[in-house]
């Protein structure tokens, strides 16, 4: 995802890209394919001997269908991508869905908090708040990412608030 030209000019004090894991590979997607059509044909294969042979069009088209949901799947979620850069002014969030649509939307860092929900049987909620409105982030992560997300977050924005100045002239010496 390119960076804003006004965000180019300022020097990036912590910049963080979320996707969506991705656990199949092009080698684990050719296993699935090759076992759930090799599960189909035997299950046509048994119908077909016992004389429901109309049976075995509908389980053709029922492997179609769950391979094609599943490529459609990888397709939107090789799309989708949060971007945060944090600058000296401002933290910007860069999102793409999985059919293309962009949105931005920019928080000054001095008043951003940064707090994560814990919600017991679901996934944490990593929200960025700001004067009363809050922004959701690393939506496409699991649990332990978004923790890290957060503690790596948290601690940049604490940098930029509390920065530490070294004044030679101000040394014991």
């Amino acid at each position: 995802m390119p960076v804003p030209p006004e965000t180019a000019s300022q020097p990036v004090l912590f910049e963080a890209i979320c996707t969506p894991a991705r656990s199949l590979g092009p080698k684990g997607m050719r296993v699935l394919c090759v076992a759930l059509l090799g599960l189909s044909a035997v299950t046509g294969g048994m119908f077909l001997a016992m004389g429901a042979w109309p049976i075995i069009g509908f389980t053709g088209i029922e492997a179609a269908l769950v391979l094609g949901l599943v490529a459609t799947h990888r397709r939107w979620s090789a799309r989708a991508a949060e971007v945060l850069i944090l600058t000296g002014e401002r933290l910007t969030i860069h999102r793409t869905d999985g059919r293309g649509r962009q949105e931005q939307i920019e928080i000054d860092p001095y008043w951003a908090r940064l707090r994560l929900e814990e919600r017991p049987g679901r996934v944490s909620l990593l929200v960025l708040r700001q004067r009363g409105s809050d922004v959701e982030i690393g939506r496409l992560l699991g649990d332990e990412q978004k923790r890290d997300l957060a503690g790596a977050l948290e601690e940049a924005l604490r940098r930029l608030r509390e920065p530490a100045f070294d004044n030679p002239q101000l040394r014991e010496g």
